[in-house]
């Protein structure tokens, strides 16, 4: 039988709910019996190894979250139903764009066109991409960056994005995350043949 894989990317500024309504989804698949994995954040891992990240992104730094990201959705794909990242590889694209404003960089075309390339190409690999609108009124997570110009910066780079790129994506607020809970769930069930599921359970 043909495995089917359902990729869902969930892309936004920091601090919009991303993890919470992930953690939730998560736990909303496995109780019915769905094998998910879930791709985090990349950004800690990247400056853990040297490279600038936030407001300082590079050209280098944006490319190797990229790259990691797409290898850790690859590796996925060989043994999970449903996997769940967090960031799709075209938010990257965002936040250096919103880097770069914010510090008044700017980087040689090439550059520009081949992370543009890499991130339109990748995104017709999601089956659902949602994306986080801001709230000014929640605030801030422990740890996160307080640059509220950026905050914005990144929201409105990677909506103009995901705008451009033809995405359509499900709007993820403050208010309605009960709602798109049970939208996303019943597009994976429909998405998921029952006789991969039933499987899964005859050999746990």
């Amino acid at each position: 039988m043909t495995r089917t894989v359902v990729k869902i990317g969930l892309a936004g500024t920091h601090s919009t709910g991303k993890s919470t309504f992930l953690e939730r989804l998560r736990s909303r698949l496995s109780d019915g019996g769905y094998k998910t994995g879930q791709i985090e954040d990349l950004a800690a891992r990247a400056r853990a190894r040297g490279f600038p990240i936030l407001t300082q992104h590079t050209f280098e730094s944006t490319l190797w979250i990229m790259a990691e990201g797409m290898r850790l959705e690859a590796e996925a794909s060989l043994n999970e139903d449903v996997i769940l990242i967090d960031r799709p590889v075209f938010d990257a694209l965002g936040y250096l764009q919103a880097a770069l404003q914010i510090s008044g960089r700017s980087l040689p075309p090439r550059r520009v066109e081949e992370l543009q390339t890499i991130a339109a190409a990748h995104a017709g690999d999601y089956d659902i991409i949602l994306l986080t609108e801001l709230d000014p009124s929640i605030p801030l997570g422990e740890g996160r960056d307080e640059n509220q110009a950026f905050r914005i910066a990144a929201g409105e780079h990677i909506a103009a994005i995901a705008d451009r790129f033809g995405l359509q994506p499900l709007r993820l607020t403050s208010g309605n995350a009960d709602e798109v809970l049970e939208t996303v769930y019943g597009m994976i069930i429909k998405s998921l043949p029952q006789a991969q599921i039933s499987c899964h359970c005859c050999t746990e």
